[in-house]
């Protein structure tokens, strides 16, 4: 209706955003409004999507028929278009049965991370998650996974993007998706996923009788999502009474009517309800997942009363130390600790680093997101390595080898756990931070993010940055910090390295430069796959032993001035700062 309006008024401006441009396909998959034309997210483009992708499988396996894909859904829907993940996802199904593939679907709404917990479980040959995240409302995407149970790396999205190219014709009875039903090529997978994910995960579980005593209430929200019912079977597999979970957003609902924004990331606002519920039972933790259950943001009651959320980068801290720790006390043999792995996102702190030098096991860095982290780990899982551990800054963590993805599921039992043995030694989740900084040396981060809806701009930025002073020439300094080292992993130089090339695979498609700073200080900016933002992330590290603190906040903050000063330059390029 809405098109058939514009074609009569002769709007070619807005026909133009609808039917101007595909969208793209990338290791992310998809991510756009739900709405009619080429550009948006709706029955015809995820078929076309799911034809394209069909014929890549085909292609690369041989055994397409005999394993199958998984297919799992959140509980978006849009009313106007009709669009809805649980539509999607049937249609995405009725394309691979009609192919004579066999298909998994979940018939119910379920965490993002049990797509590739169950591509692992059941060795299939891919999974598809249809789900925008944290996106706004209006959102929808299309995650895809590959056989080893991580998200797709480079080259699959161009062969996909390419099949996709070449399958645009809806294939006959395409869009009757009731077809599938008495289809004897459709399975169930819930049933058995519940039952098994829960099991596996208690391998993660140490302290289960210290969770059957402990006093400690935990808040649980999953922000208008799917993580509810999941995460209340998680403590229930941990032997931990049920968190008390806030009313009104524990009930799947795709106008996420409580917030602005459906992303525990942007800080309190998103936790008002969860604090109210915490005050009113006298729960002193709180742990929130984003509606598709694969991030979690942590926020602790302190004795002043107030409420700290945890950044990213601090439960990774803490994750990381306890997932050591409970390691270390499960596996007296000291030379098992050469095959043991951390990994974290270049963007994201490097605690991890400075806990693996003095734990003595291997810590290593990747491109940033959980694709690469995935992939990573399942190839040293392969090499016969344990991989105890991954995360990101963007509150995504990797806790238990049988998601070889982010899991908010697994993470806030994790926490729990952690914060109820820590309980017993008197110790809150933020004294153990402290207590870890101590030990390896203060690690204190800072990132934020500027709004540009002009490429142009964007693309002008960077490029200024690689002709700062002169042709092919990076900055010297920033305001009264010198720049002692640049890594540029969209062009693949590295000043750092013998032969000036990065060791991190390079991307020219996205912009991304990292400037080490004399003081000890790191900064990196980049472009936002999935949104119009130009992001920065910025750490200090200091060894062990310096312990002031407020010192180390004020010269990052100063740094960070800097940044956006001399190398954003917010005015000039008219850029918008993030707003709380």
């Amino acid at each position: 209706r809405s098109l058939k309006k514009l074609v009569a008024d002769g709007n070619a401006g807005e026909l133009q955003k609808y039917f101007g441009s595909r969208m793209e396909f990338g290791t992310a998959g998809l991510r756009a409004a739900m709405g009619a034309g080429i550009s948006h997210m709706n029955d015809l483009t995820i078929i076309q999507t799911t034809q394209g992708f069909c014929r890549y499988l085909e292609k690369n396996f041989s055994d397409l028929k005999k394993r199958g894909v998984v297919i799992g859904f959140d509980a978006r829907a849009h009313l106007s278009s009709g669009g809805s993940s649980k539509r999607f996802a049937r249609l995405a199904a009725n394309t691979f049965i009609s192919q004579g593939v066999p298909v998994y679907l979940f018939s119910d709404i379920t965490p993002t991370p049990f797509v590739p917990y169950t591509v692992t479980h059941l060795k299939l040959c891919a999974g598809i998650m249809v789900t925008a995240s944290h996106n706004p409302k209006q959102d929808n995407g299309y995650k895809v996974y590959w056989e080893n149970g991580a998200q797709i790396i480079s080259p699959h999205d161009k062969g996909i993007s390419q099949a996709i190219e070449e399958n645009q014709e809806p294939w006959p009875q395409a869009w009757d998706d009731k077809l599938i039903d008495s289809s004897l090529l459709l399975h169930d997978p819930y049933a058995t996923v519940n039952k098994d994910y829960f099991k596996d995960i208690q391998k993660q579980c140490f302290h289960r009788n210290i969770n059957k005593e402990t006093n400690l209430k935990f808040v649980h929200t999953s922000v208008h999502g799917v993580g509810h019912k999941f995460v209340q079977l998680a403590f229930k597999a941990f032997d931990l009474s049920p968190p008390f979970a806030v009313p009104e957003q524990k009930d799947p609902d795709p106008e996420f009517p409580t917030v602005k924004y459906p992303n525990p990331e942007e800080g309190k606002g998103v936790l008002t309800l969860s604090f109210a519920l915490a005050e009113k039972d006298g729960a002193k933790i709180i742990l929130a997942n984003d509606p598709d259950a694969d991030r979690l943001a942590v926020a602790e009651k302190q004795e002043s009363g107030e409420w700290k959320v945890f950044s990213g980068n601090e439960l990774g801290a803490l994750l990381g130390w306890w997932i050591f720790t409970c390691w270390k006390n499960h596996n007296r043999d000291t030379c098992a600790i050469k095959d043991v792995y951390m990994l974290s996102s270049t963007v994201s702190s490097k605690i991890l680093r400075a806990i693996a030098l003095k734990e003595g096991f291997h810590f290593e860095e990747t491109l940033t997101g959980f694709k690469w982290m995935g992939n990573r780990a399942k190839q040293l899982m392969d090499q016969g390595k344990a991989v105890l551990f991954a995360f990101e800054e963007a509150i995504g963590y990797m806790c238990c080898p049988a998601v070889l993805d982010k899991d908010g599921v697994s993470a806030a039992v994790i926490t729990a756990e952690m914060a109820s043995y820590l309980a017993t030694r008197n110790l809150s989740l933020s004294q153990q931070l402290k207590a870890v900084y101590d030990e390896y040396g203060f690690h204190i981060t800072k990132a934020s993010y500027f709004i540009c809806h002009d490429p142009k701009v964007i693309q002008q930025l960077f490029d200024n940055l690689r002709n700062f002073d002169g042709k092919n020439t990076y900055p010297k300094s920033c305001g009264r910090f010198k720049v002692s080292g640049i890594r540029d992993l969209t062009t693949g130089y590295d000043s750092s390295q013998p032969d000036q090339k990065a060791i991190l695979p390079t991307s020219k498609s996205s912009q991304m430069i990292t400037f080490t700073f004399a003081n000890g200080g790191v900064a990196t900016m980049r472009t936002s796959g999935t949104e119009p933002k130009i992001k920065y992330y910025s750490e200090l590290c200091a060894p062990p032993g310096n312990s002031d603190v407020e010192q180390l906040k004020k010269e990052l903050d100063e740094l960070v001035n800097a940044l956006e000063k001399h190398f954003f330059q917010p005015e000039k390029n008219n850029l918008q700062r993030k707003t709380e």
